[in-house]
């Protein structure tokens, strides 16, 4: 294979990509990746004013989407407008989207354990159920879903996180079985300990708690959210044209580690 054809195998050239949570975090790496890939990238998230800031960061090939995730009936219209914003169809949907918890498990209200399944799982789910109309009559695309290390082994005081996250496995399994003879691929990342402004403020005032990561991650380290990036790319590219229903750790072997 040539050089051209090798970087071609990992081109996201002529895709229209729809990021939920892009405009900060693992949402945002992955949009960056995605543009030097060559895809187009629309952004959704609440807060305009952090939308506006993120595409100024990404450029021309990125544009904006004021979207709540929750609000499943503006679901379809979501679609819609990604599509006009960035002159296509959307062709990749990353559900990324999502909020934290943590609390004991025995002080968790039924609203607080509700909110965090209409953001995970209730709002990707009405978003792939708008995409994926359009993909199965186009017979292409690819849906992405960011699980977490809380659905591969227990972690404390996270449990309605971690039930929206192993939720999320389910529904990967389920949908690739679904809907890959149409031509669409369905696969999950699951991010272990990312270096982030959210990481450092979980860590701080406890050294004990990052030795403790860190003792039990074979590689010794920190990953980096553009590690999530660059796997996001691989999934959705035409390298990974025979995978589907995958949940792929980036973890620097967290989940095999002991």
């Amino acid at each position: 294979m040539s050089a051209s054809g090798l970087l071609g195998a990992f081109s996201l050239q002529n895709e229209v990509a729809l990021i939920t949570g892009g405009a900060s975090g693992l949402g945002l790496a992955i949009a960056q990746c995605f543009i030097a890939a060559g895809a187009r990238v629309v952004i959704a998230g609440r807060r305009e004013n952090e939308l506006d800031c993120a595409v100024a960061q990404l450029g021309p090939n990125a544009f904006a989407l004021s979207h709540d995730v929750r609000n499943f009936d503006a679901a379809d219209a979501a679609i819609a407008r990604s599509a006009k914003a960035a002159g296509a169809e959307v062709s990749i949907l990353v559900n990324n989207a999502g909020i934290h918890l943590k609390k004991p498990a025995a002080d968790i209200s039924a609203k607080e354990f509700q909110s965090i399944l209409d953001t995970h799982l209730l709002g990707a789910h009405a978003l792939t159920a708008a995409v994926l109309p359009g993909m199965v009559e186009r017979k292409r695309g690819s849906i992405l879903f960011t699980s977490s290390m809380a659905a591969l082994f227990g972690i404390p005081l996270v449990v309605a996180y971690s039930a929206a996250k192993t939720a999320y496995i389910g529904m990967v399994r389920t949908l690739a079985t679904e809907y890959s003879s149409h031509g669409i691929r369905v696969n999950s990342i699951a991010p272990g300990w990312i270096d982030s402004e959210m990481m450092r403020r979980a860590l701080s005032g406890d050294p004990g708690r990052a030795e403790k990561i860190l003792g039990r991650t074979p590689m010794g380290t920190f990953g980096e959210a553009i590690d999530i990036g660059w796997a996001a790319v691989y999934l959705c590219s035409p390298a990974a044209k025979f995978v589907t229903g995958v949940v792929l750790p980036v973890d620097g072997g967290v989940s095999i580690g002991f």
